[in-house]
């Protein structure tokens, strides 16, 4: 059983939803990155989602590109990304990390060569924004044979023969954009989640997270009263953003803490 599959089961076993925070790899720093890893898990993250920075991440909003356009100034890469999950496994062998990015760094490095590396480094699951499903039968053979679980998309908007692509294709989980727009907007409408969400997991054999739009305690119990995981990202950042590397940590796992206390009340609700 995958890294993913192991801990949602234990979730379900224990009437819990996932928490899984996103954080752009080399944002506030590429020294900061694996320790703030470690403090997620600390403070209650179940999955780690990575971001791979972009120049241009079309489904991000403005706070998610600030950090890619800082990471990249680093010069980050995919390559580094890896090393960095590599090292993360030094100290945690069980937490499942998921990279989130886009198709041009892996077209790059090549789809196979990405995969092999990606597995040696202990990557679990890949979400690539630009490869839709109807285009995703060799990238998703690719990654499966290395063990690697394909992650995919699913919005207000998706259709029903979508919801049923990505049903066949996709393993670990499956992502719901909880809005129309990008990454960090704030109109997240909890009436349309709780309605969708129960359809979804009806057609769906797989845990269904729920991301975009979910800045704070509320919004993730709202969120966490119908899903099967809670992917917060842009609050995330901007807590980095507003501290400073004496307060960096304290800060994030304050917030994370806070994150999981919302989501474990809401479920024994």
């Amino acid at each position: 059983m995958s890294r993913i599959a192991s801990a949602f089961a234990r979730l379900k076993a224990d009437r819990k939803v996932a928490l899984i925070p996103f954080f752009t790899a080399g944002d506030p720093s590429i020294e900061e990155t694996v320790p703030l890893m470690h403090t997620l898990v600390k403070a209650g993250a179940d999955i780690i989602e990575l971001g791979v920075p972009f120049s241009d991440p079309q489904a991000d909003g403005p706070v998610i590109q600030r950090s890619s356009e800082r990471a990249l100034a680093r010069k980050m890469t995919l390559r580094k990304v890896l090393e960095m999950v590599t090292e993360f496994r030094r100290g945690d062998a069980s937490t499942p990390v998921v990279l989130m990015g886009y198709a041009n760094p892996i077209e790059a490095m090549g789809r196979q060569n990405f995969a092999a590396l990606a597995q040696r480094a202990g990557v679990d699951g890949v979400l690539v924004v630009d490869i839709p499903p109807e285009e995703s039968a060799d990238w998703v053979r690719t990654v499966r044979a290395n063990d690697l679980d394909p992650i995919f998309l699913l919005a207000p908007t998706s259709t029903e023969a979508r919801v049923e692509q990505v049903a066949r294709l996709a393993s670990g989980f499956v992502y719901y954009v909880s809005l129309k727009g990008v990454t960090g907007a704030s109109h997240l409408d909890r009436s349309e989640v709780a309605d969708r969400l129960p359809k979804l997991q009806a057609a769906i054999p797989l845990p269904v997270g729920v991301g975009f739009g979910i800045r704070d305690a509320a919004s993730a119990a709202a969120v966490a009263e119908v899903a099967d995981a809670v992917v917060v990202g842009s609050r995330i950042i901007q807590e980095m953003e507003a501290s400073s590397s004496a307060d960096l940590h304290p800060r994030v796992a304050a917030l994370v803490s806070e994150l999981r206390g919302a989501v474990d009340a809401a479920r024994r609700a």
